[in-house]
């Protein structure tokens, strides 16, 4: 790179020799540098650069077109899921209003069934109350009959002497032979 640097400033220290030579005032030639290469660059850089600015247009029109379709379909999309959300929420609320009538219809039904489950068990607790003093009243009788034959019993055994013991064990014994008798 050293290289090239020298040659141009060797080339600015040659004597001129004629009309043709280099210029070695840098202002100066930057300034014609300048507008020799924008000139160039007008003249033949206007088309790529026409059609480049054109091509970006392009872009950013389709882009804008896109988002404008975009914002389109968003606000669709955005109304129909409002729609769907106002039909959810109209039946949420059916559905609340179903569910209270049908909590409250349940809460008939189980205070109804309640009511008649009390009623029965109140009728077999009746029932069983009556069946025990039935039974009470049973075991009572039976042991009043029974104190009342072992109290016969006692009386007939201390009235009873052996002769009359015999005459009753006698007596019965001929009632059963008769009733033999009368069976074959």
């Amino acid at each position: 790179m050293t290289n090239v640097t020298d040659s141009f400033v060797l080339l600015g220290h040659w004597p001129s020799a004629g009309s043709f030579g280099f210029n070695t005032d840098i202002l100066a030639t930057n300034l014609i540098n300048l507008s020799v290469v924008i000139g160039v660059l007008i003249f033949f850089g206007k088309g790529v650069l026409s059609d480049l600015l054109d091509n970006r247009k392009q872009r950013i029109l389709n882009t804008i077109r896109n988002s404008e379709e975009l914002r389109e379909k968003a606000i669709e999309q955005l109304e129909k899921a409002r729609a769907r959300l106002r039909k959810v929420e109209m039946e949420a609320d059916q559905f609340r209003v179903n569910g209270y009538s049908e909590i409250e219809r349940e809460k008939m039904n189980l205070m109804n069934s309640t009511s008649k489950t009390l009623e029965q068990l109140e009728n077999y607790k009746n029932e069983t109350i009556h069946f025990e003093q039935q039974r009470a009243i049973n075991q009572v009788r039976q042991r009043v009959f029974q104190q009342a034959l072992q109290g016969a019993l006692g009386t007939l055994n201390s009235c009873l002497n052996n002769e009359l013991h015999l005459r009753t064990i006698n007596a019965n014994i001929g009632m059963f032979g008769a009733m033999k008798e009368i069976t074959d």
